[in-house]
């Protein structure tokens, strides 16, 4: 069965925006299934447009800003 985004339900979402990227905490639930946290990043070129990237290793600082969100998922998982 392919991916079907219409199926792919967002339950929650935030974001934490950084000076050089945006990462962003999320719940989905893929066809009424179990709920799953999502962890993405977008980093921002020279013009400040966003694309997408790996989230990889994340600062200290990042560490710090997305484990409040983290527990605010939660509640949805």
């Amino acid at each position: 069965m392919a991916f079907d985004k219409s199926l792919d339900k967002e339950l929650f979402s935030e974001s934490v925006d950084f000076e050089r990227s945006v990462v962003t905490v999320a719940v989905f639930s893929y066809n009424e299934g179990t709920p799953k946290l999502q962890l993405g990043r977008q980093n921002k070129n020279a013009e400040g447009e966003l694309g997408f990237a790996k989230l990889g290793r994340m600062t200290k600082e990042e560490v710090l800003a997305v484990l409040p969100l983290m527990e605010k998922a939660k509640e949805y998982l």
